[in-house]
C-alpha cells in the first residue's frame, strides 16, 4: 500500500506555480491576482478563503477579499460579480459557497465571466470539459486528476466506480476519467443513493473514489484487493483525542481498507491540499490567457 500524499504534491505544484510567476515578473508582467468574495462568517468558509489567501503569498499571487454581511442583497452580490468581470487587473475570482438561503447561487455562478470563473462552476466551462475541450475544471476534480497523473496510476481500460453525483466532484469526476486522455480512457459507474447492489459494484472497481460526505461509508468488504482508493469525504466529526473536539473524517475506514489497496488517499492531507493547489493552476493559466 502506497498513500497517496496531497500535501506533499501539493507543494511541489506551489514551488512550480512559483517559478512560473518569478519569470512573469522577470518578463515585466504582473503576477496573477485572485479575488475571494466572502458573505457572512460561516467557520468553514472562513478557514477555506484564510488558506487561499495563504497559498496565494506562498506563490507570489496577488490576493484580495471582499466581504459581505449576511444581509447582502442578492442585487449587490450580482453588482460586486460585474465589477469584478469588468476589473482588467483581477485574473480570477472565487464567489465562497454557501450562500444565504435568500441568495440564488445558480444566478451568482451564471453571472460569472467564465474566462474568470476560477472555481470550474460556470456551466460553460462545466460544458467544455465535458466535450474535452479547454476550461477551468472544478478544484476538487482537477486535483484528482492531477494527483493520479503524478503517480502514474494506471486508468486506460480500468473500471472507476464513483460515489456520488454531484457536480462538483461526482458527476465531473466521471466526465473527466471516460474521456480520451492520460489519466482518461477508463469504464467509469456512478453510483448514488439509488444504487441496488452497490456492494456488489464497488468491489468490481480497479479505482473507487468516495465522494459522498458520509463518513466511513467505505468499509473492507467493499474493496477489492489491490484496488486504488481516493477518498474525497471531509466530515467533522466529535473526537475526545483532539484539542478541538473534533476531526476531520473521510468516507473510507481508513484502517480496514488501506491493506487492500494499491494507492489510498489519507483524510486529512490526501485530496484537500490538492483541491486548493487546483485553484492556484487555474488563476494562473487564467492570467497566462491574459498574457
Amino acid at each position: 500500500m502506497q498513500l497517496l500524499d496531497g500535501k506533499a504534491t501539493a507543494r511541489s505544484i506551489k514551488e512550480e506555480i512559483a517559478e512560473d510567476v518569478k519569470k512573469m515578473k522577470a518578463d515585466g508582467v504582473r503576477e496573477p491576482h485572485l479575488v475571494a468574495v466572502l458573505v457572512g462568517h460561516d467557520g468553514g468558509s472562513e478557514s477555506y478563503v484564510a488558506y487561499k489567501i495563504k497559498d496565494c503569498e506562498e506563490v507570489g499571487f496577488k490576493s484580495s477579499l471582499i466581504r459581505y454581511e449576511d444581509d447582502v442583497t442578492e442585487e449587490e452580490l450580482l453588482k460586486c460579480v460585474n465589477d469584478l468581470n469588468n476589473d482588467d487587473t483581477v485574473d480570477g475570482f472565487i464567489v465562497q459557497l454557501p450562500l444565504p438561503k435568500h441568495i440564488s447561487e445558480e444566478k451568482i455562478t451564471l453571472a460569472i465571466d467564465p474566462k474568470k470563473d476560477v472555481d470550474g462552476f460556470h456551466p460553460q466551462n462545466v460544458g467544455q470539459m465535458a466535450m474535452g475541450l479547454p476550461a477551468f475544471v472544478s478544484a476538487t476534480p482537477q486535483g484528482i486528476m492531477e494527483l493520479i497523473k503524478r503517480y502514474k496510476i494506471e486508468t486506460s481500460g480500468k473500471h472507476v466506480v464513483v460515489l456520488g453525483r454531484s457536480n462538483i466532484v461526482g458527476r465531473p469526476m466521471s466526465i473527466l476519467l471516460s474521456l480520451k486522455g492520460e489519466p482518461g480512457n477508463a469504464t467509469v459507474t456512478v453510483c448514488h443513493s439509488r444504487t441496488q447492489n452497490l456492494k456488489e459494484i464497488c468491489q468490481q472497481a480497479d479505482i473507487l473514489i468516495a465522494a459522498l460526505g458520509s463518513p466511513g461509508f467505505v468499509k473492507a468488504d467493499m474493496v477489492k484487493q489491490g484496488a486504488v482508493v481516493i477518498d474525497v469525504g471531509t466530515t467533522r466529526v466529535p473526537s475526545d483525542k483532539t484539542r478541538s473536539g473534533f476531526k476531520l473524517t473521510g468516507d473510507v475506514v481508513f484502517d480496514e481498507v488501506s491493506p487492500k489497496c494499491s494507492f489510498i488517499t489519507p483524510v486529512p492531507g490526501g485530496v484537500g491540499p490538492m483541491t486548493r493547489a487546483s485553484l492556484l493552476i487555474n488563476t494562473l493559466q487564467a492570467a497566462k490567457t491574459r498574457m
